[in-house]
């Protein structure tokens, strides 16, 4: 008989095993008491293997560009003759240069390209910069001073604050850099790849045949293995003359139940779009979606990408001395205005819905 004392109930440690999520505290990087402090983009290959390797990601940062800054730019001349004669490295352009800038901006929170002038000053070209290669160098109130850019030999070289075309990523209080947008989505995008790496794996190994030999002669097993080898490298079937003693039977491996890794994937996905702040629907994801959730999504995504225009459009003005503005996509305010008019049930309730009525139908 078991033990039923009740005078020696327990309860488990849950609490103190089990511990409750909790989010690790943060603090800024700010300036020191030193007379200058530094900061040199530590996480940038980083972020770059994200961008490399996530195509997801890749494909969100990008369409923001492209969304924001595809369209082109309008300027007045003489500035507008200067921004068309720009070639960054040799082949890049002025639009180019902007679209890049915004995903490494978006990337690794801080963008450069050295600004490069004529004897009177005015702009020439610019030539975009590899983060790992530019240190901030700030002072005791926080102010960037300069920057320092690494050489060939691995040394620092100064280089005045005009002389870098810099744009920065919701940069927090008084910390002495940008904010990557990947510090907050990382782990969604690596929850999204494990999920399909063992969807994957799954579905390889499915593949798989088990065979069955009923034999103890190493010689004819090797040969057995290397015929089999052989007919699925070249896509043949192997045909074996049945001999006594000799059992011989494949078993297919089956495929176990994905309909759960797919659901989770289809979640992750758009949770993903979702904390990234980019609208899928810009990217072409459109499947599962109705007409009126797409025009939405787009909808939802002017002010993203008109603010990441005017942002670009002021650090322009303010850093190169220049004016431009940059072309706005279309937009679907006017045509969801004019079909939501047509619907009556969108645009509110009918005066015998928001009233009482005496009696009642059949």
């Amino acid at each position: 008989m078991p033990e039923t004392n009740l005078a020696n109930l327990t309860t488990t440690t849950l609490k103190s095993s089990v511990p409750d999520f909790k989010v690790q505290p943060r603090v800024i990087d700010e300036a020191g008491i030193q007379e200058e402090t530094y900061w040199s983009n530590p996480y940038w290959t980083t972020y770059l293997g994200y961008l490399k390797s996530i195509p997801e990601y890749r494909n969100a940062v990008r369409s923001l560009a492209i969304w924001g800054f595809g369209k082109g730019w309008k300027a007045a001349e003489p500035t507008n003759s200067i921004l068309k004669s720009i070639r960054g490295w040799g082949e890049d352009s002025f639009d180019s240069i902007c679209q890049d800038m915004i995903i490494v901006k978006k990337t690794n929170g801080d963008a450069y390209a050295e600004i490069i002038n004529d004897e009177k000053g005015s702009l020439l070209n610019l030539k975009k910069l590899n983060p790992s290669k530019v240190r901030h160098v700030v002072n005791q109130k926080g102010l960037l001073i300069g920057y320092d850019l690494m050489q060939a030999d691995g040394k620092w070289h100064r280089v005045k604050t005009e002389d870098i075309f810099h744009i920065c990523n919701d940069r927090i209080a008084n910390e002495i850099h940008g904010t990557s947008v990947l510090e907050s989505c990382r782990g969604v995008i690596d929850w999204f790849n494990e999920i399909m790496t063992d969807l994957r794996r799954i579905m390889h190994r499915s593949s798989i045949r088990v065979i069955y030999v009923d034999m103890d002669d190493t010689t004819k097993l090797t040969t057995i293995k290397n015929q089999w080898a052989t007919a699925i490298k070249d896509g043949e079937v192997v045909l074996l003359p049945g001999k006594k003693g000799i059992d011989f039977e494949v078993v297919d491996y089956p495929i176990p139940p994905t309909g759960a890794y797919l659901e989770v994937l289809r979640f992750v996905n758009n949770y993903f779009y979702e904390v990234l702040g980019t609208s899928k629907i810009i990217t072409g994801g459109v499947e599962g979606t109705t007409e009126a959730n797409s025009k939405m999504g787009y909808l939802s995504f002017e002010q993203p990408y008109m603010t990441e225009q005017r942002l670009l459009e002021q650090d322009i003005l303010n850093q190169l001395g220049l004016e431009v503005k940059f072309n706005r996509p279309v937009s679907l305010k006017e045509d969801m205005q004019t079909s939501e008019a047509a619907n009556t049930g969108q645009v509110g309730f009918q005066p015998n819905e928001t009233q009482a009525q005496v009696g009642r139908t059949e």
